[in-house]
Order: C-alpha cells, then sequence, then structure tokens
C-alpha cells in the first residue's frame, strides 16, 4: 500500500466538527477524542480495558489512534493540558 494511501486511510478513521467535542478530532463513529485515549494509555488503561469501555471502538481504531498521536503529538499535549485544566 503507497503511503499516501495510509495517510488518506488514517485520516479517514477521523472527524473534527465544530460543535461537536470543542471540535477535537475524534474517532469516526463515536465521540470519543483522540486526547482522552491517548490520556488514558498514560494513566496506565490497556487497549483491551478501552475496547471494553467502549463498545463502539475497535482494535483498529486504536491503531489509528496511536498513529494519530505520533503524528500530532504537540496537538495532543495541548488537548490533554486544556482538559486536565477545565
Amino acid at each position: 500500500m503507497s503511503d499516501l494511501r495510509q495517510i488518506e486511510e488514517l485520516l479517514a478513521s477521523f472527524d473534527s466538527t465544530p460543535g461537536v467535542c470543542g471540535g477535537e478530532p475524534c474517532i469516526v463513529r463515536t465521540r470519543i477524542p483522540v486526547w482522552a485515549l491517548e490520556q488514558s494509555r498514560r494513566l496506565g488503561i490497556s487497549e483491551e480495558e478501552l475496547l471494553r469501555s467502549y463498545p463502539a471502538l475497535r482494535a483498529e481504531d486504536l491503531v489509528n489512534a496511536w498513529a494519530y498521536v505520533r503524528s500530532h503529538r504537540a496537538e495532543i499535549e495541548n488537548q490533554i493540558r486544556e482538559n486536565e485544566e477545565a
């Protein structure tokens, strides 16, 4: 698979809608923000626990979320910080 195709598939996994979760990137089909998944992972919550806690979430969603976090590190750090302060 080409790099461009992989990027297109990754971006299709997320939705940022003004007025929904503050416009923050969420897993498509859900209102689960990527930053919340990353914060949960940092707190030691396993992927299995995340999948149990969010029935609409799929294992492939987590793979894509972690890739998004890697490529948007500063954005995710800011969102985590802003939501901790709220």
